[in-house]
């Protein structure tokens, strides 16, 4: 199976929300998806697709939308990496985790450099991922502080960051 990672095109649009649908069994993170792409800071480079080129199958997605940290005097800007969804019968296979790799890249080159994520603490740490709160990041809601997590894509950048993230209010549904 030969797996290609590339950002979305239009034509991807329905096979996402399937990909969505399916990997969470509801439509909330379709949905998500759906009403991000509306807004103006969404980045279709940062919306990407795994494909399955042998079938010419659409078995995954991840999507990586700005978000912003506040403090009581500042703000800083960072990326929320969410949702991720593979296929139920194509999970397992190393999919989730080249998306990762390659969209984590792709925002480093876009000059991103950091992402957050709300995730599983057995997935996300091999990535380098860790708790929020080494660098006083803090959830909106209620979480494990395991599973609230941060990547420095620059060093040293979370480092002068504190304060509470911001999710828009499209996350609000999920």
């Amino acid at each position: 199976m030969k797996i290609v990672i590339r950002p979305e095109r239009k034509e991807d649009f329905e096979k996402i929300t399937e990909v969505n649908d399916q990997a969470f069994g509801q439509p909330e993170e379709g949905n998500l998806i759906i009403n991000l792409r509306k807004t103006t800071d969404f980045n279709a480079n940062l919306s990407l697709v795994a494909v399955d080129v042998d079938n010419a199958k659409t078995v995954g997605h991840i999507l990586f939308y700005p978000i912003k940290i506040k403090s009581d005097d500042s703000e800083f800007q960072t990326l929320a990496l969410a949702p991720m969804s593979v296929l139920p019968e194509f999970q397992r296979k190393m999919i989730g985790s080249k998306m990762v790799t390659e969209g984590l890249t792709m925002a480093k080159n876009q000059g991103y450099k950091s992402v957050i994520v709300l995730g599983h603490v057995d997935f996300y740490p091999r990535f380098g991922f860790q708790p929020a709160s080494r660098w006083g990041i803090n959830c909106p809601f209620e979480v494990t502080n395991e599973a609230f997590m941060a990547l420095e894509l620059v060093e040293k950048e979370l480092d002068r960051t504190e304060g509470v993230v911001v999710y828009p209010k499209e996350f609000d549904d999920v």
